[in-house]
C-alpha cells in the first residue's frame, strides 16, 4: 500500500509540473485538479528543490505523496490513516531520520520558534483547533500553503495559510533543528 502512495505521489508531482503550462481545470470539484490549478504552488514545488536543502526538499515531495491518505484519530502511517501529529511525525522519520514527539503541543517544545515571515519549506506550522495552542500541526510548503491531516471523514490535503479560518488559528511557525544545530 505505501508503494501504491508513493508511486501516486511521484505521479502527482510530475503531473504538477508538468501542468503549469496548461489552463486551469474547469471541474472544481476534485480537490486534485484545484491542486494542480494553483500554479503558484507548481513553482514553488520545483523551486523547492532549487533553493532549500536537499532534506527540505525530499520531506515536501515525500509528504506530496501521502495526498489522499485518510485521517484516523491516532494514526501514525499509511496503513492505518493519519492525525496530524502523526502525519509530521511519519514524514519526519521517513525523510529525514529523525523521530519526533508523537502529539502537537509536544513537537512545538522541541523544535525552534521562528517568525511566520521567515518559513521555509518543511517547517511546521501550528495551529489553534481545540481551544488550546499548538492542537493542530502541519508541514510548511512554501507560498503560504501547507500540508497536513486535517480532521475525521477527511484526507491529508494542502490548504492556505491564508485563508479565513487558518489565519484567525495561527499559533506558530517552528523548525526542527538539523543534525548539525544540536
Amino acid at each position: 500500500m505505501r508503494l501504491i502512495f508513493c508511486l501516486r505521489g511521484i505521479f502527482l508531482c510530475h503531473l504538477f509540473l508538468a501542468t503549469i503550462v496548461f489552463a486551469a481545470p474547469t471541474s472544481q470539484s476534485d480537490e486534485v485538479e484545484l491542486l494542480v490549478a494553483d500554479r503558484s504552488l507548481l513553482v514553488q514545488l520545483d523551486q523547492v528543490r532549487q533553493t532549500v536543502g536537499e532534506k527540505a526538499s525530499d520531506l515536501v515531495l515525500n509528504a506530496m505523496g501521502f495526498l489522499g491518505v485518510p485521517y484516523k484519530r491516532g494514526g501514525n502511517s499509511v496503513e492505518t490513516g493519519f492525525d496530524c501529529s502523526g502525519f509530521v511525525r511519519a514524514m519526519y522519520e521517513q525523510t529525514v531520520g529523525l523521530l519526533l514527539p508523537r502529539r502537537a503541543a509536544e513537537q512545538a517544545a522541541v523544535t525552534q520558534t521562528i517568525d511566520r515571515k521567515d518559513l521555509k519549506p518543511g517547517d511546521l506550522v501550528f495551529f489553534n483547533t481545540m481551544r488550546r495552542a499548538f492542537s493542530h500541526v502541519g508541514i510548511y510548503v512554501g507560498d503560504n500553503k501547507f500540508i497536513h491531516s486535517p480532521k475525521p471523514g477527511s484526507e491529508v490535503r494542502v490548504e492556505d495559510m491564508r485563508q479565513a479560518y487558518w489565519e484567525r488559528r495561527f499559533t506558530g511557525a517552528r523548525r526542527v533543528p538539523s543534525s548539525n544545530d544540536q
